[in-house]
């Protein structure tokens, strides 16, 4: 898993940034991508990179201030264009399905691939047998969600010291052993898949903040998250302005992060009034709150460890 920034500034585009956009790659785990808002030019910073959009499997959007969704029009019609034939289901606040249904009918879009879209609310929003994906509810004037995002735990590796012992040799039926509960050998023993595997594999879990004032009560969804992405659009000076514009400031956001006891926090959402030597005094003023602070930039590549 690896979080791809494409677009790190807040309200407007500027020379350094983008408006908000994210991919979280999983090319590993279930080969796709998912992406996290869609700001203008989004289709554009992609071209940027090796993001393949055909691989998109689902976009969430958090809200619907246009520089988070004015470019989800533009990069579904594209994935038409670019080989893109399975199915993307895009998740987001009440109002999403009607922009994106009229921006497609008023400009004669016809989509070569099916398209869900599934308008959220806090809660559960989507489970398989990898991932769970948990709405929380934010604060920014209209409704604005975060995204956290849970890898279910995996099958321990299995142990073949443990099957050698057992006199069972290597060979296919290792991958048999491992693949179900138990397996009745030639000889008529039963191998028991729990007795010879190693301690299961711990998922990781990434929650994806939209827009918001602090809330310190989104500690408890948030707790021992690995990787939290959260806006860090003013400094610690600035709350006071923050707070007017539904915004949080650098030092709420590593506040919060050190009582969820996160693993990782990452500021995104840069105001462009910070620039040069700023950026590096905002994160400098976060990691005296919580030192494993990064502030995004564009075309920024993080890699989501899996913890012990």
């Amino acid at each position: 898993m690896e979080l791809f920034f494409l677009g790190t500034g807040s309200g407007v585009p500027s020379k350094e940034r983008n408006v908000s956009s994210l991919v979280l790659r999983m090319l590993e785990e279930r080969g796709t991508t998912w992406v996290f808002d869609c700001g203008e030019g989004t289709q554009q910073q992609i071209l940027n990179t090796n993001i393949r959009p055909r691989r998109i499997e689902k976009i969430f959007i958090t809200h619907l201030h246009g520089d988070h969704i004015y470019g989800l029009p533009g990069l579904l019609s594209s994935r038409s264009f670019q080989g893109g034939e399975t199915p993307v289901t895009v998740y987001g606040p009440r109002g999403l399905k009607d922009y994106i249904e009229i921006s497609l009918q008023l400009s004669g879009t016809h989509l070569r691939y099916p398209l869900y879209v599934e308008e959220v609310e806090e809660g559960f929003v989507f489970e398989d047998d990898q991932f769970i994906v948990e709405a929380v509810k934010l604060e920014h004037g209209l409704d604005s969600y975060g995204y956290i995002v849970t890898e279910k735990e995996k099958l321990g590796e299995l142990q073949p010291d443990k099957l050698r012992a057992l006199g069972v040799p290597p060979g296919p039926i290792y991958q048999q052993i491992k693949s179900v509960e138990q397996t009745r050998l030639q000889d008529g023993r039963i191998i028991h898949r729990k007795d010879v595997i190693g301690p299961p594999k711990k998922g990781r879990k990434v929650a994806i903040l939209g827009d918001t004032r602090s809330l310190p009560e989104l500690k408890e969804p948030l707790y021992k998250a690995d990787v939290l992405v959260h806006e860090g659009t003013f400094a610690g000076e600035d709350a006071e302005l923050a707070y007017d514009y539904y915004h949080s400031t650098v030092t709420e956001a590593a506040s919060l992060a050190n009582e969820a006891e996160v693993g990782e926090l990452i500021l995104n959402h840069i105001s462009s009034r910070y620039q040069g030597k700023a950026i590096q005094q905002l994160e400098e003023e976060a990691r005296s709150i919580f030192p494993n602070t990064t502030v995004a930039y564009d075309f920024y590549q993080h890699a989501i460890k899996r913890s012990e």
